[in-house]
Formats: structure tokens, C-alpha cells, sequence
């Protein structure tokens, strides 16, 4: 195979702006449902058991599709679960133009939107590796990591203006059309990871299904690294639960503020996209590198809120840049480490791994936020963070480092 001399191709160019398009609709709605449902209900507990709706479905149904998605064609899979989540928001907003809030629609629409979404995700992460050349995995990744954050950037305190002027009903339908031609983009793709013959029979989905624990049941590292990474994304979300509360409750901050302390977060992330696009860390310091990483971030954000407001703000920019170099470089490596033909199901073992300590902490957190401050239940929960990195990440270094040094082979398709 000739190894390609840019990561710019035309398929990798289209996937980016899909995901740009993707991540737009997404952003216009994940900002004002977080607002308007906490405004509607004022309880943590409640808001959190939407978040929860949200992770669940990857735990309950990504594993079970993922022998499917593997042996069949991941284009087709992308588009097919994109045209059933612009019908979902289509419904959503027209419901929404008849009836006031209804907080178990909110549930109930979470639910079965994040069960398309959770094979979405297992879709394209199966299909986004192939779509970008040999040898570009590091720059493939930071623009994917960078996608995020520039959009966030720009939208989250838009949407959270727009949330005071324009009804979610009309949010959810301009975020449907946006959808829409990111389907028609994804359809100019070409079709690479096509389909291995499909699944014949029961007793052969079995199988595969079996063959991607038992190669997740060897790898200690990757259980130690999905581990992590499901208990700190949950506190993660926990502690920005606590955080969006403390500051709508605040008698000196607001909701447009904590929208400014996600762009700070963002303009970090950028930086630290665009850092590791130009600047290639070696395979012999990702683990090292990761690991300070996640020391200093689980550090400093569990005292967030005990800082004064721009000392916050300087303190998520800075946690933005690292994270998402870290983040790229997990993505990178663990990509790298799968064997292609089983990253549907790896991957969807790990996401599932992922939502199950998500769902856990969320419930922690929901619980946390009804019988103590905020700020108080943000400090504990970084406290059972930092404990996880050292017993998941630091103490088994041995298992973990091979997954963050491992690259591509270069005949891979």
C-alpha cells in the first residue's frame, strides 16, 4: 500500500465537515436542555438523571451492535443512524411548538436519541481511523479533538443567549437541518472498512461478540485506561453539574458567566489541538506526558470553584490546552493498538466501560448536590478522581504504557 503524503484527502477533508456540521446541532441543544431542565425542576438530582439517559444506552446497547457494525459497512451505518436522529429532532421540535415542558419528554427523548447516538459512536469510530492516511494519526486526531472545542468555542455562549430568546423548539429544528447536510456530505465518502459478509446466524454473532471480551479480557491496560476514563468523565460531568448549579444559584454569577467558562476551556483546547497537529510527541513519552496530564487536571479542578472568577477562567484555559493533548494522544494510541478489524467492538466494550462509571458517578453527584454546597461536593469528587488515576494509571505503569506507545502498522487499511 502507498503511503499517502497528506492527511488532507478528500474523504478525511468531508468526515471533517461532517463532524464540524455534527457537532454545530449538537452544541445548539446540549447547553440550553442542561439550562432549561435545571430552570424548570431546580434540582441537581433530576438533572442528572438526564445526563444519566444520556450514558446509559451505551452501556446497555453499544456492545450488543458492535459484531454487526464490525462485519458490515460503517459508511452505511453512519449515515443510516444520522437520517434517524434529524427525524428524532424534526419530532422533538415539532412537539415542543404544541406543548410547554414536560420533563419525562425530556427523559424519554434523551433516552432514545443517545441509543441512536451510542451506535453512531461505535459507527464512526470504527470507520474515522480508516479515513485517515498512515502515518497521520497524531494530526488526524488533534483536528478531531480540535473540532470540538473551536465549535464549543463559539456556541456555548451563543446558546446560552439563545436560550433566552429563541424557543427550543426552533433550536431543535434548525439543529435537524444541519444534519441533513451532513448526510448529504457523508454520502460523497469513500466507502473504506466495507462490509465482511454480514452476520449470518445467531451462532456466528455469538462468536464474535464472545472474540471481542475475550481480547478485552487479556488486555490489562486497556481495562486500567477505560476504567480511568469512565469514573474521570463521569466526575468530570459531575463536577460541571455542580458548577452550572453553583453558578445559577450564585447571587454574583449566572448562566451567561459559566458559558464563559466553557470558552475559556475551548480557546485551551484549541491551542492545545493546534500544538499537537504541528508537534508530534514520541511514542517513548506519550505515557509520561498523559499521566502528569491527568494528575494536574483532576488536581485542579476539584478547587475550582473555591477561586475567584478569573482565576477560574485562567485555570479551565489551562486545563483545556492539556486535556485535549492528552486526549488526542489516548485516542491516537488506543487506535492504534486495536486490531481494525475488531475496533466496533473494542471500542463499544470501552464506551460501555465508560457510561457504566459515568452513570455511577452521576448518581453520586445528583445525590451529592441535594444534601451538601455545591462547591463542597465539587472538592469530593476531585478527591475521588486524583484516586483513581494512581491506582488506575500510576501503579499498573507497566500494562498501561505498551496501549500509549503503540502506532499503526503501515500497511494497514
Amino acid at each position: 500500500m502507498k503511503m499517502k503524503k497528506t492527511l488532507w484527502t478528500k474523504d478525511f477533508s468531508l468526515i471533517t465537515v461532517t463532524t464540524v456540521l455534527s457537532a454545530i446541532a449538537g452544541e445548539a441543544l446540549v447547553l440550553p436542555v442542561s439550562l432549561l431542565v435545571f430552570d424548570e425542576t431546580q434540582s441537581t438530582l433530576l438533572s442528572s438523571i438526564i445526563m444519566i439517559c444520556s450514558f446509559l444506552p451505551d452501556l446497555l446497547f453499544g456492545v450488543l451492535v458492535s459484531p454487526a457494525i464490525d462485519r458490515g459497512s460503517k459508511k452505511h451505518w453512519v449515515i443510516a443512524l444520522d437520517i434517524a436522529s434529524a427525524a428524532m429532532m424534526v419530532a422533538m421540535g415539532l412537539l415542543m411548538l404544541k406543548i410547554s415542558f414536560s420533563y419525562w419528554i425530556y427523559v424519554i427523548f434523551t433516552f432514545v436519541f443517545s441509543t441512536a447516538s451510542a451506535f453512531y459512536q461505535v459507527s464512526f469510530g470504527a470507520w474515522f481511523p480508516n479515513l485517515i492516511p498512515v502515518g497521520f494519526e497524531q494530526k488526524g486526531y488533534a483536528v478531531s479533538s480540535t473540532i470540538y472545542p473551536v465549535i464549543t468555542l463559539s456556541m456555548a455562549p451563543l446558546s446560552a443567549f439563545l436560550y433566552t430568546k429563541v424557543p427550543i423548539s426552533w433550536m431543535f429544528l434548525v439543529a435537524a437541518a444541519l444534519l441533513v447536510l451532513s448526510i448529504v456530505l457523508e454520502s460523497m465518502i469513500g466507502n473504506s472498512c466495507k462490509s465482511q459478509g454480514g452476520i449470518q446466524s445467531l451462532k456466528e454473532y455469538i462468536k464474535e461478540l464472545k472474540s471481542g471480551f475475550a481480547y478485552f479480557k487479556k488486555e490489562k491496560g486497556m481495562r486500567n485506561i477505560s476504567g480511568y476514563m469512565g469514573i474521570t468523565n463521569g466526575i468530570s460531568v459531575g463536577e460541571s453539574l455542580m458548577q452550572q448549579a453553583y453558578f445559577q444559584t450564585s447571587a454574583v454569577l449566572n448562566a451567561t458567566m459559566f458559558g464563559f467558562l466553557t470558552t475559556a476551556e475551548m480557546i485551551g483546547r484549541v491551542i492545545g489541538g493546534v500544538m499537537q497537529y504541528f508537534i508530534k510527541v514520541p511514542a517513548k513519552k506519550r505515557f509520561a506526558f498523559t499521566k502528569t496530564v491527568y494528575i494536574c487536571y483532576d488536581s485542579f479542578e476539584a478547587f475550582l470553584l473555591y477561586l475567584p472568577y478569573p482565576v477560574m477562567l485562567g485555570i479551565r484555559f489551562i486545563l483545556g490546552s492539556l486535556g485535549v493533548q492528552s486526549a488526542t494522544i489516548r485516542q491516537a494510541a488506543v487506535q492504534s493498538y486495536i486490531p481494525p478489524e475488531m475496533r466496533g467492538r473494542i471500542n463499544a466494550i470501552l464506551s460501555g466501560i465508560c457510561s457504566l462509571g459515568m452513570i455511577i458517578v452521576q448518581v453520586a453527584a445528583g445525590m451529592l448536590g441535594e444534601v451538601m454546597p455545591y462547591r463542597t461536593a465539587a472538592l469530593l469528587l476531585g478527591g475521588v478522581n486524583f484516586l483513581a488515576v494512581v491506582a488506575l494509571i500510576i501503579i499498573p505503569a507497566k500494562v498501561n504504557r505498551p496501549v500509549y506507545e503503540a502506532e499503526r502498522a503501515s500497511g494497514e487499511v
